[in-house]
Formats: structure tokens, C-alpha cells, sequence
């Protein structure tokens, strides 16, 4: 009896962890964290609600097709060192192709898996590998091993999918607000460097084109950006147009 209660009553702390590690997940969507951070924190999660040995979180390069791992909770060096994995090959490049997930009992034994000598080496057994997706569109994989033979339960599933799921959302909110962040500074950029041509051209008397190709210069000559050199010109500008003003 005594039994049956304490086991009843770890199947509700683990539920409860499970739940408390999706909302954890969940609140990430909207954190406005960098994408770096978030990755982190994902791959952190998953370790502590699966009690796993090794989790790691890879990113899908769509232009080398390629699986590239962004973050992981791992003091394996050895694993820590793992090339990246191209789509279709190996478990992870299988999962990512097909957008499915696959149970491994055991990873040495498996011939699909790529890194077998690193699994011996580490104490890696088992492995659940879970596409990252956002309607249809596979990003990437969730990885999760562990150090003693253990078949997943459908639960144990059901938790890892949803934690992708989420994770794959707030990812493709990272990336999009980087994105546009990137779009909006690279806007801001043009609008400096065609400023400051224009008070070059003005003050030196020369040709719009001109203008441009001394601020390129001046900005490989000092190893600085086009829009520092830009601010640094209208800056010098302003000032002067400050001193001209004084009575």
C-alpha cells in the first residue's frame, strides 16, 4: 500500500514538473530573449524534466542542409565537438527530414547513428529525437539521451513534442524579430551614410559618388563601420554648425 502511494505520488510530481517546465517553455515565446539565450534555456529545461544526461538542441542550415548544434547540456568535450550532421543522415538528419519523431534504445548499437565511438565513450544508451517544427516546416531537432537503457513512454513523448513545439515557436520569433531589427538598422545606416555624403559633397566640392567612395575609404583605413565614419561626419558637422551660430 505504502508502495502504491509513494509511486502515486511521484507520478504527480513529475506531472507537476512537466507542466511547470512547459509553462517555463511557453512564457519564452513571448521573453524577447536573444536567440542564444533562448536556445539555452530550452535545451536546460529539457534536461531537467527528462532527467537527461545529454540534451542538445540542433538548427536546421537550409542553404548547406546541414543540422548545426546551437546549444546543448553537456560536459562532454567530445560531444560537445560533434560535426554538424546533413539533413537525411543520421538520426537526428532522419528526424529532421521526415519531420518524425525516433526512439533509439540503445544509440552504440544502432547503425543509423553516426557518432557510436562517442556513445561508448560518454555512457550514452537511449535517445528521443524530436523535430522543431512551425506549420510543417521542420527548424530543427531536440535531442535527449540517456545514461541507462530506457524506452519512452508515450507520456514521456508527449511532454518532449510539446516542449518542441514551443521551443520551435518562440525560435522562429527570435529570428524574425532579429530579423527585423537587422532590417531596421541596416535602414537607419543607409539614411547616415547618404547624410553624410551629402555633407562631404557639399563641403569639399565634389561628386555625390565621390563622397561615398572617401567615406568606404575612411572606413576601411580605421577599421570602422560605413555608419560610425557617417555619425563621426555629421557630428562634425553639427558642431561645427554649432560654433558658426555663437554669438
Amino acid at each position: 500500500m505504502k508502495k502504491e502511494v509513494k509511486s502515486k505520488i511521484g507520478n504527480y510530481q513529475a506531472y507537476v514538473k512537466q507542466i511547470e517546465a512547459l509553462s517555463k517553455v511557453a512564457n519564452l515565446i513571448t521573453s524577447g530573449l536573444y536567440l542564444e539565450e533562448l536556445l539555452r534555456l530550452v535545451v536546460q529545461v529539457t534536461a531537467e524534466i527528462m532527467n537527461s544526461n545529454i540534451s542538445s538542441l540542433m538548427l536546421l542550415d537550409p542553404d548547406k542542409k546541414e543540422l548545426v548544434v546551437k546549444a546543448k547540456q553537456s560536459i562532454s568535450e567530445a560531444y560537445n565537438k560533434k560535426p554538424n550532421v546533413k539533413l537525411g543522415e543520421g538520426i537526428a538528419g532522419i528526424v529532421a527530414r521526415d519531420n518524425k519523431t525516433i526512439c533509439v534504445l540503445d544509440v552504440k548499437k544502432d547503425e543509423r547513428y553516426l557518432n557510436r565511438d562517442i556513445a561508448k565513450k560518454e555512457g550514452l544508451y537511449s535517445l528521443a529525437s524530436v523535430p522543431l517544427a512551425v506549420k510543417g516546416r521542420v527548424i530543427g531537432v531536440l535531442n535527449c539521451y540517456t545514461s541507462k537503457k530506457h524506452e519512452f513512454n508515450r507520456q514521456e513523448i508527449g511532454v518532449l513534442t510539446a516542449l518542441a513545439n514551443q521551443a520551435a515557436i518562440a525560435i522562429e520569433n527570435a529570428e524574425l524579430d532579429l530579423r527585423a531589427r537587422s532590417a531596421e538598422e541596416a535602414l537607419t545606416t543607409r539614411k547616415l551614410v547618404e547624410r553624410a555624403k551629402d555633407i562631404l559633397s557639399q563641403d569639399a566640392n565634389i561628386t555625390a559618388s565621390e563622397a561615398y567612395r572617401l567615406i568606404q575609404k575612411q572606413s576601411m583605413d580605421c577599421r570602422k563601420s560605413m555608419r560610425e565614419v557617417a555619425e563621426a561626419i555629421i557630428l562634425a558637422k553639427d558642431i561645427r554648425n554649432k560654433n558658426l551660430t555663437k554669438p
